[in-house]
């Protein structure tokens, strides 16, 4: 396969530029390059999701493009297709089972699929209660299924816990050595797998190096660092959002027994928990064990959040409380809300939006909001996107605008459940030291979800631990620990 002059341009702004590029068949290669350089423009394009200018010859004829953005499309499709308000039942969506079949009738090649993805036990759950990274390998079974010539698999590692992270890597090397052609697209060089012995490595839309994976491909990575910024000035904090009064000694959060239940089976039980101010935690656990669904308790998005005895900030929930007066003092940024952000909105908007905790915005915005909001976007270096389409920029970008929106009110509670999701190793390690800096400068309290080691910051000495249990009708305990 031969790229020849390869360019693209998407409104007005040139993406990809004389990309020349020489592969021969079912060679693996590794697409590196940080945030917005083009390189899912680039595996758009070979998929035929996107069409450029230049010539491409030898293109195989089955091209499948697995993404963050293809998830997105698939979560979409399940809304669209959502009958809850119908049928008075809550619609899950279409089964990991259903997905699978209407690609190709059950067969041993489907079973061998879900045991290798580690999907055996998801065969009968919707698609909408799957977690991120559960419906990334979900998402992967049907590609695979479809026999492609030639499967681009971009960003396959996100939002994994470091079991699943491992044994993905073990089948894609296995799916190589198979003798499938294989293409992984990520922002960082220690997600490329051992069969990826070929590197493209992309920046502002031009091709920087293309080759075999030479030995000091970190030296060559961090060529990209001209990126690195200083870290900002803070605007100052509005009292408009902080906790009147608050002493020292209130916990934010109680939870009293607190549990979810489906059907016969509690996710988890007796969860007997306060989180104190400045008590910094990090909550960890397995694709899937319910960390998302703890933190839809604290924000009222679960619809189990009334069943259970919980304070909120001073708030007990289901006496009267209104929802919007506690998320005004919370900052929230998580997967579910980067899925259900379709507002038609611009980067700008989706920023300032954090102030009224919206998918959107839908009252006028006074001068001192905007000029917040292009602080903020001044902070993640997204001033020139200010009036772009939310959803015409990079999937990086995107989660960078959400991170300005969960900070730009300085809370007394934020709540980051996997918030470099998509980001570069630049962007990730620069988002964690503003939310750094702005916690000892505004007295936040932090709740940090992440499956990534090193993402522990230096404030966060207490963790929930989500752990298996052997029991039929509970799946998970959960534990506090606290570190020295």
């Amino acid at each position: 396969m031969q790229l020849h002059n390869i360019s693209l341009t998407l409104g007005g702004k040139t993406v990809l530029s004389e990309i020349n590029w020489q592969i021969p068949p079912g060679e693996c290669w590794g697409i590196l390059g940080t945030n917005a350089s083009g390189k899912s423009s680039l595996a758009q394009v070979l998929s035929g999701e996107l069409s450029a200018e230049g010539e491409i010859t030898g293109l195989p004829e089955r091209v499948l493009w697995v993404s963050l953005e293809s998830q997105q499309a698939l979560y979409e499709d399940e809304l669209y297709r959502d009958e809850s308000d119908l049928t008075n039942e809550i619609d899950e969506g279409r089964t990991v089972r259903q997905l699978l079949e209407e690609i190709a009738p059950w067969s041993p090649t489907h079973k061998q699929l879900c045991e290798t993805l580690n999907l055996s036990a998801l065969l009968d759950r919707g698609y909408r209660r799957l977690s991120s990274g559960e419906g990334r390998r979900a998402l992967l079974a049907c590609a695979l299924l479809q026999k492609p010539d030639l499967l681009i698999l971009d960003e396959p590692f996100e939002g994994l816990d470091q079991q699943s992270y491992a044994q993905l890597k073990q089948s894609l090397n296995a799916l190589v050595l198979q003798g499938q052609w294989l293409m992984l697209v990520v922002n960082q060089s220690a997600q490329l797998i051992d069969e990826c012995r070929h590197v493209a490595l992309l920046d502002a839309g031009k091709m920087l190096y293309q080759g075999p994976r030479p030995e000091e491909l970190e030296s060559v990575w961090q060529q990209l660092d001209r990126h690195r910024k200083s870290l900002p000035q803070l605007p100052p904090r509005n009292p408009e959002f902080q906790l009147p009064s608050w002493p020292d000694e209130k916990p934010l959060l109680v939870f009293t027994n607190a549990f979810v239940q489906y059907g016969d089976t509690f996710q988890f039980r007796d969860f007997n928990w306060q989180l104190q101010p400045g008590q910094h935690t990090r909550i960890h656990g397995p694709n899937g064990s319910g960390k998302s669904t703890l933190l839809g308790l604290i924000t009222g998005d679960h619809p189990q959040c009334y069943r259970n005895d919980l304070e909120i900030l001073g708030f007990r929930r289901g006496s009267g409380e209104s929802i919007w007066e506690i998320k005004k003092h919370i900052g929230y940024v998580s997967g579910s809300l980067h899925r259900d952000y379709r507002a038609s909105a611009s980067a700008l908007t989706v920023v300032i939006s954090g102030l009224t905790d919206s998918i959107g915005v839908y009252s006028a915005v006074g001068e001192k909001e905007r000029e917040l909001g292009l602080h903020w976007l001044d902070i993640l270096g997204l001033r020139e996107q200010a009036n772009a389409p939310f959803r015409s920029l990079s999937m990086g970008q995107q989660q960078l605008l959400l991170i300005a929106r969960a900070l730009i009110k300085q809370p007394p509670l934020i709540i980051l459940d996997e918030p470099t999701e998509g980001l570069d190793d630049f962007n990730r390690f620069y988002v964690l030291k503003i939310v750094e800096k702005l916690i000892a400068a505004s007295g936040s309290t932090l709740l940090l979800v992440s499956h990534r080691e090193d993402e522990t910051l230096a404030c966060i000495k207490h963790t929930l631990e989500f752990v298996p249990v052997e029991l039929d009708e509970v799946r998970y305990n959960i534990t506090h620990t606290i570190r020295d």
